[in-house]
């Protein structure tokens, strides 16, 4: 790889060696000293062995200082004589020679002059151990915080005496007294930096890093860029200090060296190439694959990192002190054609398509054998410098020339990788099946380059995928052995294919290259590959390679391993491959020297020579004197002739205007999904995110540092309003604070940075959103951070995004956004793969899922374009261009290939400026493609009366190209008098936008900007402008880019270093939305006509010929053959040039090229060899003929048009191919010219036409056919690049990427497959084993995928049901703001719109997630309320007098609305009018929304499981810190004799929870539940049991009482069905669980009621007997219970004030207080034990006083109730009934006597939840599993019957039939409310437009007075005993009336009606008997209907 030093080590090896001979004699005794070549030959296996030493003894310093001697001399160690120190000079220990005091502790206050590139270094004496003696020592000498990269030899200066100048360590070490025993050497007695302290006190420092010290010496100090081999720090392999143990040399005896030569560039920047494409290579392998297989190697693996590639030892001409350091080494002298190959600088590894680096500067390559020679003058005679890849084996020493080659050990990586199988294959048993041999690697690489045509370069990665296929196909018999059975049970099944021997390759070899034309040559050695570099070099002097691009060296013999080497000498593919070795940073330096020195010069005199008519600045100063003032004005006329005026007179444009902002569909969709990922990440169990406790959004935007994006981002902030919507500003904003949420990443980002993360600490309930947008820009590592002092932002991202602060920060969400997120995408990245959201597809299976009236073009599009089937491809090469650049790149080797393209490009743009302004004769001095540019930008603004044009990008990556482009274009422009044609624009990253004042105010008109100091910002700003936007900058910055712009000019970008997000990003350049109603075909025939006519019709003589250099071929390169037309039947044929006349150049233009021009043949510029490429636009223009006919055939009128089809095709046809401006002239057919109006708009703006289509590209030929071919798989084969410059291949064995694969399928694959390299800021982010190495609060957002390998976005998004909670109420809004203008660049394709509304919609869902729906219904009923002026309390009491409320009459009404639905309990004293209760709601519209209000959750709320924080974790029971809470389940029985049966129920009871029961000592059996006193009295104790029934909702029933108890003791257990329990214990493992038994699992909320209230009876009696024994009573024992819905939120107070004057008069107010001020008040009240119920009211917004005034209600209570369960030991809840059991029981409860009283102060707000609850229950068909409707009326039917039956419980079925078609047994209670039905012992709702009266049959219950009374209906449901016939004769009917007896079974029914004698006075039929709807099995229930008689 060349010489890293720039030429001044030619033979430095052997100096080096020679010197040391020398010097080791003149010290020795020995008279006859070591031989110089026995060192040159030998010191590389000493090295090594010292090295395998050293690795074995790392940590101990003695061992390391003999590693050091042993490996720094070859020679034996030698008894050191000090040399006698003159007379009369200081001997005294810590002083000089001149006697001046060198100890640190004399002299550290002194101030000491320490010259430029010194160091002061303290040294070690051994006569005085305790003291350091002060020396300054060149930098350059000592090694880097590694241990690396010191320079060979010493140069040190005396800082007591001031002498300089000492070049030897032994000189020095006499001169300051150390008197040393040994040999002198710097590593041993030079130890520590000295540095000064606060003080200015001169102190030790830190240790000097000697480590393995010569061993670096002999590196190359310039490049530490990882050898494929041994992983450095600074290189790029995945550790940085890979073990040398596993690299032994199996041949000790073999004569080895280090390899001096290869110097230089062995050190090739990790992504340098092995081809143009290379893009593969790895720059490191990974550690398993050292560790795997490279033991085993049969010779020395690789002593490449032992090459010696530094500078001499001694200090030679041009290493001045002020070189840059070594760390850079960068170096121009005496020979800058070979610079030194910097290392990996991190985000810049420059390589071909490859992924690998072509190596590290230290080749693995073993020197041996006799030197071979390389000859002078080699690069000019060959006009390339060779570029040899070591393959296997040994590989000679070259000497001499060395700057003429270069030297690369990518071969040998590829080689050694694929031999070392990877882990992915150790499961088919790899240890036993043998790699593919060195043979057959070596034939399989001569087939390869054998096939790869003369303009193409190797792809290592190819190279790798063919070692791939060609081993897996040899094992595949073995692999599917493994795969089948244990591996060991297989013995190694041999080789299907024969093994190629060694003796057979080269003739194998030759075989295939005899079929090449010479392409590949053979060399075959006898000996070593000395003799065949030796004839290499003799046949390149010779000039008998001159077609021969690769040459295969091979020395096989069969008693050793083969020796192999492959040299490049194709001039393209050699100079392709240098050049990719050369890190983009040395890419600028190489660039910028050359322009500084004025090498290009050259350039420009030969140019100067190519036009016959003189100089081209000649000709322009001619031009600009004759032409002064006419061609300006006649241009300025043409530009501002109006066509259309508007009211003032002023030139409009009609056709344009723009866009207005709107949210797209898709952006919505990005913004939903992001907010889903947030979502997940709250409501994972990791407690990672707790979006409860937030009440607000902030952010910050990083953008990179470029001026243009920062301020486009500012801009669209501005517009869209969030700060606003957020709160963060108030109205009136201003630039200034809208700076604030946007942070460039440069070297003033920290200041804001530390504002940004102290906010966030000082307001932890605020959310932080950092929005990392352009994510994958500088992902260095800050501790690898290569150039700190010239790139200060480098690192940046890493210090600040990656900081411990933003790490640990609970509030602040880190959102990488970019469009290329493959290097967030490796082995060690922060970012899970659940955290990634991808740009959604916009079609699947063909349909448009987001209704998008835009379509995205990205790369994929522009791929297909150039498919067959299309007419003109959107992406383009100029074959012309790349002819020229090719021949001057033959005639100037040493300039880089970027200076000759860009000074050509910018020859041609100057030839087509002037061929438009009219001289003529220059068009034949550009290409087609510029002169189609060119005339187009200029005739533009021609089309539009308000001057609107084009934008032309020319991307120029190398900023002082960009300047000279700049400087040139500009002084042609005004040369030719265009400066109010078009601007010119130099777009820097690092400055702003200039542009002319002229356009700046034209801008403000089209913009209709007043402001006068306006200037554009963003290049969106320049919509319209007629321009050359210079495009420069490494790397595009998120820039985006307007409409108007037609042409992406990419021929400049660097195309020899290009990995997978470069390419995408260069070309995402032209990425652009393009209106879904105009066809690809039709935007594509515009294309045609906007593309050179004659390119279609073009001659065969367009380029033309010159000699450019003897003895070159004459080549012909055509862009486009084709046969020009014979056709003139087109009336506009007439205007037709070289150059294309466009649709945009109309009829009315000027003629500034004339018609004769046309005829003149072209002079070829330059030669070029191509034939291949002519065939190929052969192919192109087949395409473009065949695509024009099928488009235009598509478009065609209907046959009713009375046209003949075919001669309107080929009229069409001959109209596109001839030269016309018109493309489809009237002549040919009015019709096809109305079918294709968008076509003939000639007049229409021509900004206008532009976008609506996406822009024209042209790529440099290498790029545009590695963007166009695929790979085996069908992909494009861009997308097997590498995907980034600072990540590497995990293994050569990898798969290739499927055609099918999703966003998230790639994501994966780069997971699985690369690694981040040490200058990768995530490639310290390991941890072994573990899955914590994501950030949690980290996404990733990627912008659409550029190559839609897969067919769409597959992958499954999750869906969480918080975020389905907000999606209806958050999305339903319109926004307009946050859309990005149409643009036509992949930044933004709408990414910040989407993440602006992401926060929008966050915002929104804090708030929300603060709110909650409440029900707010008003009572129902109030009329028949009963009216009375009697109030029993006075409103301020807040305890009910028990004697006084027991003369409050009970209410029977029920007033909650939730029974809006329900029958009225009827009184004989009300009197309702047949008006008042009318069927409220019809029956379909029964699950419609109730009535809800939003309320904001207090600090006494209930929650559910969604709410996490720090109060409440515990509670919870998910604290990471604790341990997951461990729960028991116990069994809990007790007898009942009503069920006939033992009941046995289970509670599931957390340990934390076991205090709250007993449990028997011996066997830690549950005996009771533990009850407190009726006298305990405690602040922090509440001392009812809470039980809370539910079903469904185990995430959405409010179970966390914490806050609302206000964190108060309490015991609160959950009552499930036992099929739910698993799911309840999952989500709320701290809870105490109570199962019911399976046989209530289909039962409904009486049953738990029924249950709850008997086991807390049972319990109160256990507890009564187990304190009874403590000597408490039993009436002492707590009594009551507390039954609680699951969806009650909050609890609210009256506060009544009754201050006033009079006693009646008093004022109250509402507020939220705790659910434990309630319970412990209602607890408190006097006589509590005499209550059987207590509740209280249901809230609601309109609260009547009534309720108020009177604060002591006696009624029903629902919902929330405490329960007393001594009193009500006789009144049972209905287990069987699904609805109003509560009415029921509360009926049930009042007729026993007992007390049931509301706390009418107190409310209770219930939240809406949509699942769960009565809503689980599902009426189905038993027989079909087809969800189909059932009517209620289907719910029953006669006995016996063949009716459906169906799958619900028989009581469900009953109750709904009732409540719907209850009018069927009760015709004459329809609406008639004074004649209720009688309804005994029970309350079943019978619809709202029928009344009942409710009875019980118990002795001595309160009942009304049904005297008066008359009923149209009698209900008996389940009589029992009680009810006997006397009991029913007291009520009287209405003759008619109805009765309905409902049993378990017929039997009991018929014995009902003979037990009640019903028979007596009602009327029975058979058909009159019915059931409920249910097979046998589920034991329906029957009815009986009668008539009264």
């Amino acid at each position: 790889m060349g010489n890293s030093y720039a030429g001044q080590l030619k033979t430095t090896r052997f100096e080096e060696v020679l010197h040391n001979s020398i010097e080791a004699s003149l010290r020795s005794n020995n008279l006859v000293p070591r031989p110089i070549f026995s060192q040159l030959y030998l010191e590389a296996e000493q090295q090594l062995s010292s090295l395998e030493a050293g690795s074995r003894a790392d940590n101990e310093e003695e061992e390391e200082e003999e590693e050091e001697e042993g490996s720094e001399s070859s020679s034996p160690p030698i008894s050191y004589q000090m040399k006698p120190p003159p007379e009369g000079c200081c001997t005294t220990d810590g002083f000089c020679q001149a006697g001046k005091d060198l100890r640190l502790v004399s002299i550290s206050n002194e101030h000491i002059e320490v010259p430029s590139g010194f160091l002061l270094v303290g040294a070690k004496s051994p006569n005085l151990p305790d003291h350091l003696l002060v020396c300054a020592v060149d930098k350059r000498f000592l090694p880097d915080d590694n241990g690396r990269n010191a320079l060979l030899g010493f140069s040190g200066n005396c800082v007591g005496c001031g002498k300089k100048g000492f070049c030897y360590f032994t000189e020095f070490s006499n001169h300051i007294n150390l008197k040393l025993a040994t040999q002198p050497k710097k590593q041993k007695h030079l130890k520590y930096y000295l540095v000064r302290n606060a003080q200015g006190a001169l102190t030790k420092g830190s240790v000097i890093c000697w480590k393995g010290a010569e061993f670096r010496s002999r590196q190359s100090s310039s490049s530490t860029c990882s050898s494929t081999l041994f992983q450095l720090p600074e290189s790029s392999g995945p550790s940085g200090s890979l073990s040398n143990e596993s690299l032994p040399a199996a041949n000790p005896n073999a004569p080895a060296g280090t390899q001096q030569t290869a110097a230089a560039t062995d050190h090739i920047p990790p992504t340098a190439a092995f081809s143009s494409a290379v893009y593969n290579g790895k720059e490191s392998p990974k550690q398993q694959l050292v560790k795997n297989n490279l033991s085993g190697l049969t010779r020395p693996s690789v002593l490449g990192t032992l090459t010696n590639s530094g500078p001499p030892k001694k200090r030679h001409k041009g290493w001045s002190p002020e070189s840059p350091s070594s760390t850079e080494t960068w170096n121009l002298q005496l020979n800058p054609q070979v610079p030194n190959r910097i290392k990996n600088d991190g985000g810049s590894l420059s390589s071909l398509p490859h992924s690998a680096l072509v190596g590290p500067a230290s080749s693995p390559m073993v020197g041996s054998g006799e030197p071979v020679s390389v000859p002078d003058n080699l690069l000019k005679i060959c006009k390339a410098k060779p570029v040899i890849f070591k393959g296997h084996g040994n590989f000679p020493y070259l000497c001499g020339n060395l700057n003429d080659v270069i030297v690369s050990p990518l071969l040998y990586t590829c080689y050694r990788n694929s031999q070392s199988l990877s882990r992915a294959y150790e499961q088919y048993g790899a240890s036993t099946i043998q790699p593919i041999s060195e043979e057959m690697q070596l034939l399989l690489t001569v087939y390869y380059l054998v096939q790869l045509a003369s303009d193409q370069v190797p792809l290592i990665e190819d190279l790798e995928q063919i070692f791939m296929r060609s081993w897996r196909e040899s094992h595949l018999s073995e692999i599917r052995q493994y795969q089948q059975a244990i591996p060991q049970t297989f013995s190694p099944v041999p080789s299907q294919i024969s093994p190629v021997t060694s003796a057979q390759l080269p003739w194998l070899a030759g075989l295939a290259a005899s079929s090449c034309n010479d392409s590949v040559h053979i060399i075959e050695c006898s000996y070593s590959l000395a003799e065949g570099l030796s004839e290499m070099f003799k046949l390149l002097i010779e000039g008998k390679l001159i077609k021969t691009n690769y040459v295969v060296i091979i020395c096989a013999s069969r008693n050793r391993a083969i020796d192999s080497c492959i040299v490049i000498t194709g001039k393209y593919q050699a100079r392709v491959l240098s050049e990719s070795m050369l890190s983009p940073s040395d890419y600028q330096k190489e660039v910028n020297y050359q322009l500084v020195t004025g090498k290009v010069e050259t350039l420009g005199s030969f140019f100067s020579t190519l036009c016959p008519e003189g100089d081209i600045d000649f000709l322009l100063e001619k031009f600009y004197q004759e032409n002064q003032g006419h061609i300006s004005s006649s241009l300025s006329a043409s530009v501002n002739k109006p066509t259309m005026l508007n009211g003032t007179g002023a030139a409009v444009c009609t056709s344009y205007d723009i866009e207005r902002h709107q949210i797209r569909p898709f952006q919505l969709a990005v913004a939903q999904k992001l907010l889903s990922h947030i979502c997940s990440i709250a409501d994972s169990s990791t407690q990672n995110l707790d979006l409860g406790s937030f009440e607000k959004i902030d952010f910050l935007i990083c953008v990179p540092p470029s001026e243009v994006t920062y301020q486009q981002t500012l801009f669209h902030l501005w517009h869209s309003g969030i700060l606003l919507e957020l709160g963060l500003e108030k109205e009136h904003l201003t630039k200034q604070r809208v700076e604030q949420y946007v942070m460039k990443l440069d070297v003033e980002a920290q200041i804001k940075f530390k504002v940004f993360l102290q906010n966030s600490m000082q307001n932890p309930h605020t959310l932080f959103v950092l929005i990392h947008d352009h994510a994958h820009w500088d992902l260095m590592s800050a501790m690898h951070s290569l150039y700190p002092q010239t790139e200060l932002s480098t690192g940046l991202v890493d210090r600040l995004l990656n900081c411990r602060e933003v790490k640990e920060a609970p509030n602040i969400v880190t959102l990488h956004v970019t469009s290329f997120p493959y290097a967030l995408q490796t082995q060690h990245t922060h970012i899970s793969p659940y955290n990634e959201i991808h740009w959604p597809s916009s079609y699947s299976n063909g349909v448009d899922l987001y209704n998008e009236n835009k379509k995205y073009f990205g790369l994929s599009e522009f791929i297909e374009s150039t498919l067959s089937g299309h007419s003109i491809p959107l992406l383009r090469y100029d074959s012309s261009f790349e002819a020229m650049v090719m021949a001057l790149g033959k005639r100037f080797p040493r300039l880089h290939s970027a200076v000759i393209r860009t000074f050509v490009l910018i020859q041609h743009y100057s030839a087509a400026m002037m061929a438009v302004c009219g001289l003529s004769q220059m068009k034949n001095y550009t290409s087609v493609e510029t002169l189609e540019i060119t005339q187009n930008l200029i005739n533009s603004s021609r089309q539009c009366p308000s001057g609107h044009g084009l934008m032309v990008v020319l991307r120029i990556p190398c900023t002082p190209l960009a300047a000279v482009a700049y400087e040139r274009l500009y002084n042609v422009r005004e040369r030719l008098a265009l400066e109010d044609n078009f601007e010119i624009i130099l777009g820097n990253p690092n400055s702003g936008i200039t542009i002319g004042k002229r356009f700046v105010e034209q801008l403000k008109v089209w913009q209709k900007i007043e402001d006068v100091d306006w200037r554009p910002q963003t290049y969106l700003e320049l919509e319209g402008l007629p321009c050359i936007l210079i495009f420069s900058g490494m790397d595009p910055q998120g820039e985006s880019l307007p409409r108007s712009l037609r042409y992406c000019d990419l021929r400049l970008i660097n195309s020899s270093s290009l990995v997978r997000t470069t390419l995408e990003q260069e070309l995402g350049l032209a990425a652009y939305f393009v209106s879904s109603e105009i066809h690809a075909e039709k935007a594509v025939v515009n294309d045609v006509l906007e593309s050179d006519p004659e390119k279609l019709s073009s001659t065969d003589n367009e380029d033309e010929e010159i000699a450019t250099e003897a003895g070159s071929t004459s080549e012909k390169r055509s862009p486009m053959k084709r046969e020009r037309s014979r056709s003139h039947d087109s009336a506009s044929s007439s205007l037709s040039s070289k150059a294309s006349i466009t649709a945009f150049c109309s009829e009315s233009s000027p003629a500034l090229i004339t018609t004769g021009d046309t005829t003149k043949s072209s002079h070829q510029v330059l030669s070029s060899s191509a034939e291949e490429t002519t065939n190929n636009f052969e192919r192109q223009k087949q395409k473009v003929d065949k695509g024009a006919q099928t488009m235009i055939s598509k478009h065609l009128p209907p046959v009713s048009e009375q046209l003949d089809t075919k001669q309107n095709i080929k009229s069409t046809q001959i109209s596109i191919t001839s030269s016309s401006s018109s493309p489809f002239s009237s002549s040919s057919s009015s019709s096809a010219s109305t079918h294709n109006s968008f076509i003939l708009q000639t007049s229409q703006c021509s900004m206008t036409k532009t976008s609506k289509q996406p822009p024209i590209v042209f790529l440099p030929k290498l790029v545009y056919d590695i963007i166009t071919s695929t790979d085996s798989n069908g992909l494009p084969k861009s997308s097997s690049l590498l995907p980034y410059h600072s990540v590497m291949w995990a293994s050569s064995f990898r798969p290739l990427m499927s055609k099918m694969m999703t966003c998230t399928e790639q994501s994966l694959y780069y997971r699985q497959w690369t690694v981040p390299k040490p200058i990768h800021m995530d490639y310290n982010n390991r941890n072994e084993s573990r899955m914590d190495t994501f950030h949690p609060r980290r996404l990733l957002l990627s912008g659409p995928p550029q190559q839609n390998i897969g067919s769409g976005n597959k992958e499954k998004s999750q869906h969480h049901l918080t975020s389905c909670l907000w999606t209806i109420s958050i999305f339903s809004m319109n926004h307009h703001w946050f859309a990005d203008h149409n643009l036509k660049t992949t930044a933004v394709i709408g990414k910040t719109g989407a993440y602006l509304q992401f926060l929008s919609i966050l915002s929104r869902m804090l708030i929300r997630l603060t709110e909650v729906d409440v029900y707010d219904e008003e009572e129902i009923n109030i009329n028949v309320k009963e009216e009375s002026d009697k109030y029993y309390h006075q409103p301020g009491d807040a305890w009910p007098d028990l004697e006084t409320f027991k003369k409050i009459p009970f209410d029977y009404t029920i007033h909650d609305p939730k029974y809006e639905d329900a029958s009225l309990i009827c009184t004989k004293l009300q009197t309702i009018n047949s008006e008042d209760r009318s069927m409220s709601r019809r029956q379909e519209d029964m699950y419609t929304r109730r009535q809800t209000t939003r309320m904001r959750l207090s600090k006494y709320a209930a929650y559910n499981t969604y709410h996490h924080c720090e109060q409440c974790h515990q509670y919870m029971g998910f604290n990471p810190r604790y341990q997951l809470y461990e729960s028991t389940l116990h069994a809990f029985a007790f007898s009942y004799s009503m069920l006939g049966e033992e009941i046995q129920l289970h509670f599931i009871i957390p340990k934390s929870k076991e205090h709250h029961f007993v449990f028997s000592q011996p066997g830690r059996q549950l005996e009771s539940m533990r009850l407190p006193l009726v006298t305990d009295k405690s602040e922090d104790y509440i001392k009812s049991p809470t039980f809370t029934p539910t079903t469904g909702r185990h995430e959405h029933g409010l179970f966390n009482l914490y806050h609302a108890m206000d964190g108060a003791s309490h015991l609160h257990v959950l009552v499930v069905k036992e099929y739910e329990m698993a799911i309840y214990k999952k989500y709320w493992p701290n809870h105490i669980m109570l199962v019911l038994p399976s046989i209530f699992n289909s039962a409904g909320v009486g049953a738990a009621h029924f249950l709850i209230k008997e086991l807390s009876y049972h319990n109160l009696e256990l507890e009564r007997n187990r304190q009874e024994e403590l000597g408490i009573k039993p009436q002492d024992i707590w009594p009551f219970i507390v039954i609680s819905d699951d969806s009650c939120v909050m609890w609210n107070a009256v506060e009544v004030d009754c201050s006033g004057d009079r006693k009646s008069d008093y004022t109250w107010t509402e507020r939220n207080v705790s659910l434990k001020q309630i319970l412990q008040h209602i607890e408190a009240t006097p006589n509590v034990t005499h209550y059987a119920l207590i509740g209280m009211r249901k809230w609601a917004s309109k609260t009547n006083s009534a309720e108020i005034k009177e604060p002591f209600s006696c009624c029903h209570v629902h919902d929330f109730v405490m329960l007393n369960v001594d009193l009500t030991q006789n009144v049972q809840y209905n287990q069987n009934r699904f609805t109003c059991d509560d009415v029921d029981f509360n009926l049930r409860v009042h007729s026993a006597g007992l007390l049931i009283c509301q706390f009418n102060h107190f409310s209770v707000m219930k939240k809406q939840i949509a699942v769960g609850g009565q809503r689980s229950f599902h009426v189905k068909s038993k027989v079909s599993d087809t969800p189909v409707s059932i009517s209620p009326a289907q719910y029953i039917c006669a006995p016996d019957s063949k009716h459906t039956f169906l799958a619900a419980p028989a009581q469900l079925l009953l109750e709904k039939y009732l409540q719907y078609h209850s009018h069927r047994f009760f015709p004459l209670s329809l609406k008639n409310y004074n004649h209720p039905v009688l309804s005994v012992d029970c309350y079943l709702n019978l619809g709202p437009q029928i009344a009942v009266c409710y009875v019980s049959s118990r002795p001595h219950s309160l009942n009304i007075s049904s005297s008066g009374l008359t009923f149209s209906g009698l209900l008996l449901y389940l009589c029992d005993s009680f009810v006997v016939a006397s009991f029913l004769k007291k009520f009287h009917f209405l003759k008619g009336a109805t009765l309905c007896v409902i049993c378990q079974d017929r039997n009991s029914l018929r014995q009902t009606v003979v037990r009640l004698e019903l028979e007596d006075e009602w009327q029975f039929r058979l058909r009159d008997e019915f059931q409920t709807a249910n097979a046998k099995e589920d034991r329906p229930l029957f009815f009986l209907t009668g008539r009264h008689i």
